[in-house]
């Protein structure tokens, strides 16, 4: 069942998002770019405040749930990949979109993410990755470097840092994209394009994004002299190893850009057998039923 798409008239504006909640981010946070470029994704994409729904995890990506207009909701720390596959499913004309940070995406809420890649639920995913827990003050988390001294862990994690695009492509994904909020007009796109995937199944975005209160390793200025735009180079959404190898290989650039993408896998939703030829949506099924006779001997 396709996304609703209205592409005729003007479609809305970044006014129609706009919202006077004061945003409380710390300054050169990355947050605010992608605030900026997912309302200029919708916005390109003519889908309007009322057209969407936007799902966010708890932390500092999830104060941006009262700093735009539209249908939002703020979830339990990490759980918020069940919650968006949920909604997703009552109704498959509404595009989707989920935000988590690498905090609670790879820990607490490690096992969502499997199973919605494995399950290719028909959402888009955008994490924010500043490798650490930044609205609790700076804890580190899976995706902290291991020497990196952080708040309660001074002498760096005991643990090995989680290589998570090797995590990602272990569980077959249909789409993997990486963007940087220090490049808005590529993010934007990537967004658009994430967004138009839920066609097909699950979007995985990993925004690379500064923090600058927590994290002294990976700095905006850090990350601006590494990330390049892959696409731009030539690559090969399709060419699923090299994907796989620029995506791991952090070593000396970091590729950004649609990394892989495929269309041919079936959806969670189109592997439903019960659901073949169903023109309408789960939630327009709802309504009251007389169950009495099913109870039988028992009433």
């Amino acid at each position: 069942m396709p996304i609703s798409l209205d592409t005729a008239g003007s479609g809305p504006s970044m006014k129609d998002y706009h919202c006077q909640t004061q945003c409380t981010w710390c300054d050169a946070c990355g947050d605010y770019g992608v605030w900026t470029a997912i309302k200029r994704a919708l916005v390109e994409l003519k889908l309007a405040p009322w057209q969407v729904l936007l799902c966010y995890d708890v932390g500092c990506h999830g104060n941006m749930s009262d700093k735009l207009l539209g249908y939002r909701a703020h979830g339990l720390h990490g759980r918020v990949l069940p919650f968006a596959a949920g909604a997703k499913l009552a109704n498959m004309q509404v595009p989707v979109i989920a935000f988590g940070g690498d905090g609670a995406s790879f820990s607490e809420g490690v096992g969502h993410l499997v199973h919605a890649i494995r399950s290719n639920y028909p959402i888009t995913f955008i994490l924010h990755n500043n490798a650490n827990y930044g609205l609790t003050l700076g804890q580190a988390s899976a995706l902290t470097r291991q020497e990196q001294p952080m708040n309660a862990s001074p002498n760096g994690i005991p643990e090995h840092t989680l290589r998570s695009m090797e995590f990602v492509f272990a569980l077959e994904p249909t789409f993997v994209a990486r963007g940087f909020t220090g490049n808005i007009p590529q993010l934007t796109e990537i967004f658009k394009a994430a967004i138009l995937h839920q066609r097909c199944g699950f979007a995985f975005v990993d925004v690379l994004q500064a923090c600058p209160t927590y994290n002294h390793f990976a700095t905006h200025e850090y990350l601006l002299a590494r990330c390049f735009d892959a696409n731009a180079e030539g690559h090969d959404p399709s060419d699923l190893h090299r994907a796989h190898a620029i995506a791991v290989d952090t070593s000396r650039r970091i590729s950004t850009g649609i990394l892989y993408k495929r269309e041919d896998v079936p959806s969670f939703y189109d592997r439903l057998v019960p659901r073949k030829d169903v023109t309408t949506t789960c939630v327009e099924e709802v309504g009251m039923k007389d169950v009495s006779a099913l109870w039988g001997d028992l009433v």
